[in-house]
C-alpha cells in the first residue's frame, strides 16, 4: 500500500517538471490555460501529500476528480493546436498512470 502512495506523488511531480519544461512557448492569448494547467498540477501534489497523511478516502478522490479536469484542459490544449500530438500522448501517459495508481490506491483503503 505504501508504495502506491509514493508512487501517485512521484507521478505527479514528474507531470510537474513535464509541465514546466514543455509549456514555456504557450500562446499568450491561452496563458489562463497554462496558470490553470500549472496550478492544477501544484493542486494535486498538495493533496496526494494531503491523502498520505490522513489516509482520508475523499483526499484520493479529490486526486482523481483533479487529474480529470487536467486531462480536460489538456485535451482542449490540443485541439487548439497549443500542444502537438506527441506531447499530448506524453501528458496523457503521465495522467493515466497518475489514475492507475490512485484507483489502486483508493482501493486499497476501502478493504
Amino acid at each position: 500500500m505504501k508504495e502506491e502512495k509514493f508512487k501517485v506523488i512521484n507521478f505527479i511531480r514528474e507531470l510537474i517538471v513535464y509541465i514546466d519544461k514543455y509549456m514555456e512557448n504557450f500562446p499568450r492569448k491561452e496563458i489562463e490555460i497554462k496558470t490553470r494547467i500549472r496550478n492544477l498540477s501544484y493542486d494535486l501534489l498538495e493533496i496526494a501529500y494531503m491523502a498520505n497523511e490522513t489516509k482520508e478516502e475523499k483526499y484520493i478522490e479529490q486526486i482523481i476528480v483533479k487529474t480529470k479536469v487536467l486531462d480536460f484542459l489538456l485535451n482542449l490544449c490540443y485541439d487548439k493546436q497549443i500542444i502537438n500530438y506527441k506531447r499530448y500522448m506524453k501528458f496523457g501517459e503521465k495522467l493515466d498512470d497518475i489514475l492507475k495508481y490512485t484507483i489502486g490506491w483508493k482501493k486499497s483503503i476501502q478493504i
